[in-house]
């Protein structure tokens, strides 16, 4: 056989020697010789088959009699019959003008049968296999069944599962499948070590990653479990971190896991080389467009000359920029950043070059990954839709809207060409988690009056139906109180980015001298200004019944409370600024709200009422991961034409002042045997500091942070003339708290000693509360 090649070589080499007249008499007797070989087929004859039917067959590949049958013509139709995967072996020829396909048909599915399986049920195994009972049976399927059983023990820390499948012939071409499981140990990342780090320490690290040493919660967290796609997520984290904190020069040497062979369990290495630490040098803004006011997109800068270089303000402007420039009539400006690192200065100027881009345009979006949210809910972050104008930047922004929506597990959008050059289609693949949460909350008062423990709890769902709504029931009490509140939220009021939140409310109270009823409603509209900033307005009607008033109670109850029904009907507005980088856990931002309501468009009540916190927080050491904290609110109420009813008074709790109780400070009302019940106040203020840290005795993958804190308010100002301590007075606590982000979500328990305080005031110096994911 080995002459072959040179007896190739030798035609080959002939051929290309012979004249045009030659070589051309050649390839006429060639095409002559192969079509000697091809024949008419008039029948079609099919022999071997007992379940699939000869006219199914030929239907299947298409025969027409008096059709010309070549080799290549039978070597598709042989194709076309494996292609159905109905036949184990196909043969096929022409005999005279008859064509012969000969099948030896495949065995059915009987059953698929899983034994040995207790991690994973038989409803989990049978949607990862491709045999199902009625298909064909096919080994190389059979093989892939196998490998996918394997991948979803992996997936579940069980890599050293061990999967066999047998085969039972049932006769008449059917046959059972079965896969025998044995699942063995759950196989658990045991360490986490990082290499190369300097500037942050393997605990600091540890926490912008998801993958996370085993734990006691491990079991249910499942965050232990070794898996190569998480760990590239944790990849993309950890350059994020650093590019974000100056780190412009890191890399990602090497990562990977490695086995102990004493226990089976994984170690997980990360190399890196963080580089130098920058920040901005000269920034400034190089177009080549014509009629581009660069003064005008100078206001969309976000990187200033001097601060610590973070990707992430280049980035936002980028996306302000593109933005601004599409505003202007320039869809197709492309901003690129061009950086110029300073190695002896360690500064990076930035320039943000406006060219004209491509003209390209976006032909369609799909959606793939999300099993639960509609498409439509993901469509609405976008920007840009079918038919606009194509920008990468605008797309980036879709991707943190949607990120910021916590629906989901993870958000990929990545790009293909179109049916045209011009053309793009843009692919969204966003994989959708839980998004129900469940809220505790629990606290215990301590004082002369209203002592004993209050519970509250609250059941929200984020993504209602797979809508993007959000539907909330909460319920909570003491002793001598009930609260029933229930919200459902549109975020996309009638099509429109306008959030659209209808609520309704329920309270009781029982007090020394009356018990109180309040029931009532509200519907508000958010309207997103920029990013950050959001305004919203809305209408409130609440109704207040009171019965069994003491004869015997304090003048200003008298008047006020013991009126029957009493209404209110107002008018509320805000602005809410909002810059915090994580919800659950801030290390950076700022959160302001200030908001107003106007009560007098008919009811009972005429008032205006101001309030106002703010929430800042910063980190103030990277190495320690210690976060520091200032919150500052107030608030006044003044009544327009009338005295302020006692019950609109404003009451300060744990919530502004850690150590006393709800409605535990302010004016007070004479009672029989001195201070008596807490009125409320018409204006207050309140400031907090904060710091927390890691807990060094504990591992970071635990969860648990600790915190101290110091706290400061007052309550004063009445409109009743009986009411006492209406002096502007402070109030004073320090304490310290236990954090713990838990599998459920944080929960929290402080323990606070009232450093200043009045007489009459009820402490509260325990509490905790607890918001839950499910």
């Amino acid at each position: 056989m080995k002459p072959a090649p040179k007896l190739f070589s030798a035609v080959s080499a002939m051929a290309l020697a012979l004249t045009p007249a030659v070589s051309g008499g050649l390839v006429l007797n060639l095409l002559t010789a192969e079509a000697a070989h091809a024949a008419v087929a008039n029948a079609i004859s099919v022999r071997g088959n007992s379940r699939v039917a000869s006219s199914t067959i030929a239907d299947l590949i298409g025969f027409r009699a008096g059709k010309n049958y070549s080799a290549a013509d039978i070597d598709d139709v042989v194709k076309q019959l494996f292609a159905t995967g109905l036949f184990s072996d196909v043969n096929v020829s022409v005999s005279g003008s008859t064509l012969v396909v000969s099948v030896q048909e495949s065995s059915v599915v009987n059953q698929v049968i899983f034994r040995g399986n207790r991690k994973l049920k038989d409803n989990r195994l049978r949607s990862v296999v491709r045999l199902q009972p009625r298909s064909a049976f096919d080994q190389s399927t059979l093989d892939a069944d196998i490998q996918a059983i394997v991948e979803s023990y992996s997936r579940i820390g069980r890599a050293d599962v061990i999967v066999d499948a047998s085969v039972v012939d049932l006769g008449e071409g059917r046959v059972n499948v079965v896969f025998d499981i044995q699942e063995g140990d759950r196989t658990k990342i045991t360490q986490i070590n990082f290499v190369g780090n300097n500037a942050f320490s393997d605990r600091r690290l540890q926490s912008v990653i998801s993958t996370k040493k085993s734990n006691p919660l491990s079991w249910f967290t499942r965050t232990d479990i070794y898996d190569e796609q998480r760990l590239a997520a944790d990849e993309e984290q950890l350059r994020r971190f650093y590019f974000n904190h100056g780190y412009a020069d890191f890399r990602i040497l090497s990562s990977g896991a490695t086995v102990d062979p004493a226990t089976g369990n994984i170690i997980v290495n990360i190399e890196v080389d963080e580089g130098e630490r920058y920040t901005f040098g000269n920034v400034d803004i190089d177009s080549t467009v014509t009629g581009v006011d660069t003064e005008d997109l100078q206001r969309t800068v976000a990187t200033r000359s001097g601060a610590v270089y973070s990707a992430e303000d280049v980035e936002d402007t980028l996306i302000e920029m593109s933005e601004r420039l599409a505003a202007n009539g320039f869809p197709f400006a492309e901003v690129t950043p061009v950086g110029n690192r300073n190695f002896e200065t360690r500064t990076i100027d930035v320039s943000y070059v406006v060219d004209q881009g491509q003209r390209a345009f976006i032909e369609r979006i799909e959606i793939v990954g999300n099993s639960r949210t509609r498409d439509y809910v993901i469509r609405r972050e976008f920007d840009l839709a079918e038919g606009d104008a194509f920008n990468q930047i605008l797309l980036r922004r879709a991707q943190k809207r949607l990120e910021a929506l916590d629906f989901f597990e993870r958000v990929d959008i990545s790009t293909r060409r179109g049916s045209a050059p011009d053309r793009v289609i843009i692919v969204v693949n966003a994989v959708d988690k839980s998004t129900g949460e469940f809220g505790i909350g629990a606290g215990y008062t301590t004082g002369a009056e209203n002592s004993g423990v209050s519970v509250e709890g609250n059941i929200t769902e984020r993504n209602f139906l797979g809508r993007g709504q959000t539907l909330r029931l909460a319920a909570g009490g003491g002793l001598d109180s009930r609260t029933y509140n229930m919200s459902f939220t549109e975020p996309y009021f009638l099509g429109y980015r306008l959030a659209a939140t209808f609520s309704g409310f329920r309270r009781t109270r029982d007090y020394d001298e009356y018990d109180q009823a309040t029931t009532g409603g509200s519907i508000s509209f958010g309207l997103p200004i920029t990013e950050e900033l959001k305004a919203d307005i809305g209408y409130l009607f609440q109704q207040d019944e009171y019965s069994d008033v003491d004869p015997t109670a304090p003048t200003s109850i008298q008047a006020d409370e013991a009126l029957g029904a009493w209404t209110k009907s107002a008018v509320t507005y805000g602005l809410t600024y909002n810059t915090i980088d994580n919800v659950q856990d801030p290390h950076e931002g700022l959160y302001f709200r200030v908001n107003q309501e106007i009560a007098g468009l008919g009811g009972d009540a005429s008032h205006i009422s101001t309030k106002f916190v703010g929430n800042y927080y910063r980190t103030l050491s990277e190495e320690a991961d210690l976060v520091g904290s200032l919150k500052l609110g107030g608030g006044h109420i003044e009544g327009l034409g009338q005295s302020v009813r006692t019950y609109d008074h404003f009451r300060l709790g744990p919530k502004q002042i850690r150590g006393f109780a709800y409605n535990g400070i302010g004016p007070t009302e004479q009672g029989p045997a001195g201070v008596g019940e807490h009125l409320g106040g018409k204006t207050y203020l309140h400031a907090s500091a904060e710091a927390q840290f890691p807990l060094p005795a504990l591992p970071r993958d635990l969860g648990f942070k600790g915190a101290i804190f110091a706290d400061a308010a007052t309550l004063f100002g009445h409109d009743s003339t009986t009411a006492l301590n209406t002096d502007m007075e402070w109030r004073a606590s320090a304490g310290f708290g236990l954090i713990w982000q838990s599998p459920f979500a944080p929960l929290r328990f402080n323990y606070a000693i009232p450093l200043k305080k009045e007489d009459g005031d009820e402490e509260q110096r325990f509490n905790f509360s607890v918001s839950t994911a499910f």
